[in-house]
C-alpha cells in the first residue's frame, strides 16, 4: 500500500529549527499510533485466548483480522514511520522489497478479513442452519482463503510484475510499490473496490434481513386465570404465524395434591436469554415464584409503544453496520482514489503531505478494527474488564 511520494529534501537557514521540531512531534505521534495499534489488537488476541465465552468459531475470524492488523503495526508502521520522518528512503532496495510486500499483504488481508466477517455474518442471518454447519474446518478455509489472495497480491512484483523505473526510484530515496498501471489497476480492485462491494452488498442484505425480523416480531400476550381446581395459569402465546406458545402452570397451597410445577415450551425460538420473573397475587396471599428461561417474556404493550421499539432496533442496527461500512471507507477510500488516479494519469500526484496523511489513514482502520468489532460485544467487554482488573491487582500487590 506504500505509496510514499517524499524524496529527500534538504532546508537551510532558520528553517532547520523548524524541521527539527517537526521530526520529532511527527516521530512522537507515529509512535504512539504504532503503540495503540500494538495493544489493541494484542487485547483482542488475548481475551480470545484466556476467555472461554470467546473461544467460539465465528471468533476465528475476530483473531485473524487481529493477527493481520498487529503485523501491520508491527512490520509495517515502524519502517514507514522511519520514512516519514527522514522524508526519504536510505534503507536500501532489499529492505524496500520487503516493507513493501509486507504492507501489501497485511493491508490487504486486514481488508479481505472485514469481507470474510461480513460474509460470515451475512451466513448467520439469512441461513438457519448455518450456526449448527459452521465448523472449524469451513472458517479455517475462509480464513486461508483471505491469506492466499493477500499473499498472491502482495508478490506478484517480486515475480516480474515491476516497472521499469522501480530502481531509479529507490536510489532517488523512494520506496514504491510497483507503479506498472496494470498491476495497479488489479491491486486496487482486488484489494479495495471489490471488497468496498462485497461489504456494502452483503451489510445491505444484513440490514434489510434484520429490519424483517425485528418488524415480523410479534407482541406477547399474558393472560392469567384462575381454575376451580385451585391452580393459577399464566399463559403466553404469540402469533400464529410462529407457532409458540410459553405456559408457566403452578400448583398453589390450595390443593396440595394439584400436579407439580411445570414449564412447557412448543416450537419457541429465543430472541436472547433473560430471567423472567412473575408475580402471581392471590385473595389468599401473594405468591411469589421465579423461572428462570431462555425467552423474553413481553407485556402486552399499545401499538404505538411496539411501533417504537420497533424503530429503537432497525436504528441501532443500521447504526452499527454504518459504524462498521462508514470506518472502513472513511480509513481506506482517499487512498485508494489517489491510488487509482496515478494509475490512470502518470502525472497526476497529489502533495506530499498530504499522500502521506491518505496512507497513514488507512494504517488508522488497524487501530480501528478491534474496537470496532469488539466494542459492540458484551463478552469482548467483560473479558478487556477482567483483563485489566487482574492487571491492576498485580500492580497494587
Amino acid at each position: 500500500m506504500a505509496t510514499h511520494s517524499t524524496g529527500n529534501r534538504t532546508t537551510t537557514g532558520h528553517g532547520l529549527l523548524l524541521e527539527e521540531v517537526t521530526m520529532v512531534l511527527t516521530g512522537v505521534f507515529l509512535g504512539l499510533l504504532i503503540l495503540v495499534t500494538i495493544v489493541g489488537n494484542v487485547f483482542v488476541i488475548a481475551a480470545i485466548l484466556l476467555d472461554r465465552n470467546l473461544q467460539s468459531v465465528a471468533n476465528y475470524l475476530i483473531i485473524s483480522l487481529a493477527v493481520a492488523d498487529l503485523m501491520v503495526a508491527c512490520l509495517v508502521m515502524p519502517l514507514s514511520a522511519v520514512y516519514e520522518v527522514n522524508s526519504g528512503w536510505s534503507l536500501g532496495p532489499e529492505l524496500c522489497d520487503i516493507w513493501t510486500s509486507s504492507d501489501v499483504l497485511c493491508c490487504t488481508a486486514s481488508i479481505l478479513h472485514l469481507v470474510a466477517i461480513a460474509v460470515d455474518r451475512y451466513w448467520a442471518v439469512t441461513d438457519l442452519n448455518y450456526i449448527q454447519g459452521r465448523t472449524p474446518r469451513r472458517i479455517s478455509l475462509l480464513i486461508v482463503g483471505v491469506w492466499l489472495v493477500s499473499l498472491g497480491v502482495s508478490l506478484a512484483p517480486q515475480f516480474g510484475w515491476k516497472d521499469p523505473a522501480y530502481m531509479e526510484r529507490i536510489a532517488q530515496g523512494k520506496c514504491l510499490v510497483s507503479q506498472d498501471p496494470a498491476y495497479q489497476i488489479f491491486a486496487t480492485c482486488a484489494t479495495f473496490y471489490v471488497p468496498l462491494l462485497a461489504i456494502l452488498f452483503l451489510y445491505w442484505r444484513i440490514f434489510q434481513a434484520a429490519r424483517r425480523r425485528i418488524r415480523k416480531r410479534p407482541g406477547a400476550k399474558v393472560h392469567q386465570s384462575r381454575q376451580g381446581n385451585g391452580l393459577l395459569k399464566l399463559v403466553r402465546r404469540r402469533p400464529l404465524e410462529e407457532s409458540t406458545a410459553f405456559t408457566i402452570t403452578r400448583s398453589t397451597p390450595e390443593n396440595s395434591s394439584a400436579s407439580p410445577e411445570k414449564t412447557s415450551y412448543d416450537g419457541i425460538t429465543p430472541i436472547q436469554a433473560a430471567s423472567v420473573s412473575t408475580t402471581i397475587t392471590t385473595t389468599m396471599g401473594t405468591i411469589m415464584s421465579t423461572a428462570s428461561t431462555a425467552i423474553v417474556v413481553q407485556s402486552s404493550q399499545p401499538q404505538l409503544n411496539t411501533k417504537t421499539i420497533e424503530a429503537k432496533r432497525e436504528r441501532k442496527a443500521a447504526k452499527t453496520l454504518a459504524i462498521i461500512t462508514g470506518a472502513f471507507v472513511a480509513c481506506w477510500l482517499p487512498f485508494f482514489l489517489v491510488t487509482l488516479l496515478q494509475a490512470i494519469c502518470t502525472v497526476c500526484y497529489p502533495p506530499e503531505l498530504l499522500a502521506s496523511f491518505f496512507l497513514w489513514l488507512g494504517y488508522f482502520n488497524s487501530t480501528l478494527n478491534p474496537i470496532i468489532y469488539t466494542i459492540f460485544s458484551p463478552e469482548f467487554r467483560l473479558a478487556f474488564k477482567k483483563m485489566l482488573c487482574v492487571g491492576t491487582r498485580s500492580v497494587a500487590r
